[in-house]
């Protein structure tokens, strides 16, 4: 009984690490996130079950616990199991619950990593996201919690260090109350900000803006995953 947890990266089949490419061919079943489906599938056996079990934001998603269910009852029937998880698997994809799941189960595991939406962003926008003096240290935090509302824990004097690049996942929909609170704790309203949609698919949009009006170009967002990153880099 074994699982790969495979991480697609943001997209775009080229950006699979060599790992993921020949885990995806060789599997027998695939249980896999929305943003892990389209073109990267097609590396898929003909034969193997693909499993839809993504969670996108205002849809009716199946359960944690359905997830983490369906994941073992495959691993228990011996086949060779993927898990796809979109991006990186281990940033804020719930990369945890099914690893607990599979420990509970006495099933074996690997997690094979993967190119992080934060990354393909900058390299489409054509930028490094660190820089000496100006752009130290990087930091990712999620924007939304479970209930979809901003995080009432966030560590507000640290996102809000002008000198820091800042990605913030899932946050279209708290962006408004987060910038809000985060000029109250010091960010400049003119701070560069930008919104990377749909990144390394043919859908990717980059807008560049600022802490104050990048509002603006939330309001036109598409229907699709979106990153907002803030920091001198962004200009």
């Amino acid at each position: 009984m074994f699982v790969s947890f495979v991480s697609s990266g943001p997209g775009d089949p080229d950006l699979l690490t060599v790992k993921a490419a020949r885990l995806i061919s060789q599997a027998d079943a695939i249980l896999f996130d929305d943003l892990s489906s389209g073109p990267i599938l097609a590396l898929a056996r003909a034969d193997a079950d693909l499993v839809g079990v993504g969670k996108r934001a205002g849809r009716v998603s199946p359960k944690q616990d359905q997830v983490s269910r369906l994941l073992v009852d495959y691993a228990k029937s011996g086949q060779r199991v993927v898990r796809l998880k979109s991006g990186d698997s281990g940033m804020f994809g719930r990369l945890e619950e099914e690893i607990e799941a599979c420990r509970a189960a006495g099933i074996a595991y690997e997690i094979v990593p993967g190119v992080s939406s934060p990354f393909a962003a900058a390299a489409a926008a054509g930028i490094p996201l660190s820089r000496r003096l100006t752009a130290r240290r990087v930091q990712f935090v999620t924007g939304a919690d479970i209930t979809g509302g901003m995080p009432p824990d966030l560590n507000l004097k640290a996102l809000a260090d002008p000198l820091a690049t800042t990605v913030i996942f899932m946050g279209k929909r708290t962006f408004a109350a987060l910038s809000s609170e985060l000029v109250k704790a010091g960010l400049p309203p003119d701070t560069p900000a930008m919104l990377a949609e749909s990144v390394s698919t043919p859908d990717q949009r980059i807008t560049r803006s600022t802490v104050a009006d990048l509002g603006a170009a939330l309001a036109q967002a598409h229907d699709g995953p979106a990153l907002i990153l803030l920091g001198p880099l962004m200009e």
